[in-house]
């Protein structure tokens, strides 16, 4: 088995190669180089995955036998979905939305995502359905590079775009907050759960997996709103003819 100093080195790594903060369309994003269209698309497609994180973290302690476990657990679902309506971190992403001129209903239904955003996000779902619990839980890791990918966010659009407002961040500012204390949490489990060399390879898959799923998302809106190739049904910014191009 590997030691408890060269398991996390193994995890922190992958975030250091993969993460998608390396991305080409995360770097236009922050970097300023899109237009408001284009920011739009991401927010409309992003929205669906932040919807699906309370349905995986549902699912996944539906699998759980430990009470414990799940009274923690839980409060990821609350912080998404919110104690009650009109709060929680899916609220606040409308309010991202919203704030881009977006209509509220149409991010709601879904009905305009690229195929590339819905198929990448419900495979995580289902991963965590196939799964074990453990792999289910550390499938989250990704949330160790969260806090920098966030305060990167916040001042780079805040910085570049004259349509982004510090009252329409709010979600990225409270999961500042949020994804330390969860990744603290799963990072322990992944440290200290595994009791063989193939569970703790089961636990660097599952970043893996999750990693890939969160480049897939990227890749499917720099192939459509970067180099122009919209699937049919998927949403059309008003200023699409008019998007930057890039070499």
């Amino acid at each position: 088995m590997l030691s408890r100093d060269e398991m996390e080195a193994a995890l922190r790594k992958l975030g250091a190669e993969r993460y998608h903060n390396l991305h080409k369309f995360h770097k236009l994003l922050h970097g300023g180089k899109l237009n408001k269209g284009q920011v739009q698309a991401w927010a409309l497609n992003r929205y669906y995955y932040q919807i699906i994180i309370p349905v995986k973290d549902t699912a996944l302690m539906s699998n759980m036998r430990d009470p414990d476990l799940r009274r923690v657990w839980i409060q990821r679902v609350l912080d998404h979905d919110g104690s009650s309506a009109g709060e929680g971190g899916i609220e606040r992403w409308l309010k991202l939305t919203d704030g881009l001129g977006l209509d509220r209903e149409l991010v709601k239904s879904t009905d305009a995502l690229l195929p590339g955003t819905r198929f990448a996000v419900d495979s995580y779902i289902t991963y965590v359905k196939e799964h074990s619990v453990l792999e289910g839980m550390t499938s989250s890791l990704t949330e160790l590079f969260a806090p920098s990918i966030h305060r990167e966010r916040i001042a780079g659009m805040l910085e570049n775009y004259d349509f982004i407002h510090d009252d329409i961040m709010v979600y990225f500012k409270q999961r500042l907050n949020e994804a330390p204390r969860d990744a603290e949490h799963v990072l322990e489990l992944a440290l200290t759960w595994p009791k063989s060399r193939a569970e703790q390879q089961g636990v660097i898959d599952s970043l893996i997996y999750k990693l890939d799923c969160l480049w897939a998302q990227q890749d499917a809106l720099y192939n459509a709103y970067v180099d122009g190739h919209i699937p049919p049904g998927a949403f059309v910014p008003e200023d699409f003819d008019d998007r930057p191009r890039f070499n």
